[in-house]
């Protein structure tokens, strides 16, 4: 998951994980302001109530004065208000005026009301006056609430987390540019473009600083590790040369025995298996440090048909059907010596590793406007391990065979220049498919 998808997740879990706290204590948040406004309405009818209360009213409200259970109520035509008043003695440390919630029955009617008794003495007689409000209004309207609320809360929810995946995706674009331009398409530290990257954030424009000097200190490194292995390959053909002048002089020595021309023809063989190394180590060095020019147009059928030719003898020692399925007169830009040699060594390799009577089939194609060659063989193939690895230098998948593991290298280094894309495809005892996927069709 990307990043700038991680941050809008936690920044929606850290806002839902807050409504989700403000929905709890809603209730009570909303409980205390409805109850404060009632409280302060029933106080008002109350005062107004006291005010204007006399005898004669008192006397009104309640026909029979000696019966001190005897009470007045009164209430609205919606059963939405009552007020009681009766004669209760007071009780001692009872409080004179409280608040509380009740369900009262009114002509058959069950309603909970939010009640004030309020206890007053009046000419030496204790009274006790109930105002009662309904609540059903109330709880209907704390509801209504509660539902535009939580609705409002999920609106705002939505739109942050939005507005943060976009915002999020500005600040980090500078972060993905850095990712595509200067390090996911840079295949050689020569390429990078140290072109700076604007962004808004400090941060940003100080990785960018910080990996253009990283990638100036590899490039200084990389250049001076193939100007070493071309200088030591280059170097080491001399003394080469020259041993194996001297074995061959020696070789011209008719009184040396056959034990002692058996071990200089064995040197001479060694000297040139060396020679070889070192010259495919030089052509690797200079594949990678460019020193050829890719200026040439290629016909790639008529490569094919080259090779054909130049490995005839041992394709028919092995009795291999060679079947070439081209048919795209296909031609690109490049270095027809290098190209030679890339093919080459595919086809070799296919060779190499196939079986008595097996089959190596050369076919083309386009795909997604990519132009592609493909060598197969039925040869005995590798499993995963070994296809991870046969790109590496003296990477031998059979130590059985001869050779010195720097073919597929080679391959690589001269795909690698031309900005072909290498795929191999391989089963075990079953055979191998190496892919030649072109940068673009022509």
């Amino acid at each position: 998951m990307k990043i700038k998808h991680q941050l809008a997740i936690f920044n929606a879990m850290t806002r839902l994980l807050v409504i989700l706290v403000l929905w709890l204590m809603l209730p009570l948040l909303v409980e205390n302001v409805v109850y404060h406004h009632i409280n302060n309405s029933l106080l008002e009818k109350k005062k107004k109530f006291i005010e204007y209360l006399n005898q004669e009213e008192i006397n009104d409200f309640i026909e029979n004065p000696d019966d001190s259970t005897e009470t007045f109520s009164e209430f609205s035509t919606l059963h939405s208000e009552f007020l009681v008043l009766s004669r209760v003695p007071m009780q001692l440390h009872q409080k004179k005026t409280t608040f509380s919630n009740e369900y009262r029955k009114i002509e058959g009617e069950e309603n909970e009301y939010r009640i004030l008794q309020h206890h007053f003495v009046y000419e030496g007689q204790d009274y006790q006056l109930e105002i009662g409000s309904s609540l059903s209004e109330v709880n209907d309207l704390t509801f209504v609430i509660k539902l535009f609320i939580i609705i409002v809360f999920v609106v705002i929810l939505f739109i942050t987390f939005l507005a943060d995946t976009f915002y999020i995706e500005y600040l980090l674009k500078p972060f993905y540019k850095i990712i595509d331009t200067k390090i996911r398409r840079v295949n050689e530290p020569e390429t990078f473009d140290h072109t700076p990257i604007k962004a808004a954030s400090r941060d940003f424009r100080e990785l960018d600083f910080v990996l253009n000097q990283m990638m100036d200190r590899i490039a200084e490194v990389f250049k001076k590790e193939k100007q070493f292995i071309s200088n030591v390959s280059h170097e080491l053909l001399t003394p080469i040369a020259l041993l194996k002048n001297k074995l061959e002089n020696l070789l011209q020595n008719e009184s040396l025995d056959d034990n002692a021309v058996d071990k200089i023809a064995g040197s001479l063989k060694t000297l040139d298996m060396l020679k070889k190394i070192i010259n495919n180590l030089l052509l690797i060095s200079r594949i990678d440090n460019n020193q050829y020019e890719a200026n040439e147009e290629i016909d790639l059928r008529e490569i094919i048909s080259d090779l054909y030719e130049d490995l005839q003898d041992r394709i028919d020692d092995k009795e291999i059907h060679f079947e070439n399925k081209m048919q795209n007169g296909f031609v690109f830009t490049g270095n027809k010596t290098l190209i030679h040699i890339l093919l080459y060594n595919l086809a070799t390799n296919a060779i190499k590793y196939n079986k008595s009577g097996g089959n190596i089939i050369v076919e083309d194609g386009f795909v997604d406007e990519h132009y592609f060659i493909s060598v197969k063989d039925s040869g005995i193939g590798m499993d995963e391990s070994q296809t991870e690895k046969i790109f590496s230098r003296f990477a031998r998948i059979n130590s059985d065979q001869e050779g010195q593991g720097l073919g597929l290298a080679i391959a690589q280094s001269i795909a690698s220049f031309h900005h072909i894309q290498i795929k191999v495809k391989s089963v075990l005892n079953e055979g191998t498919t190496f892919i030649l996927v072109f940068e673009k069709a022509n």
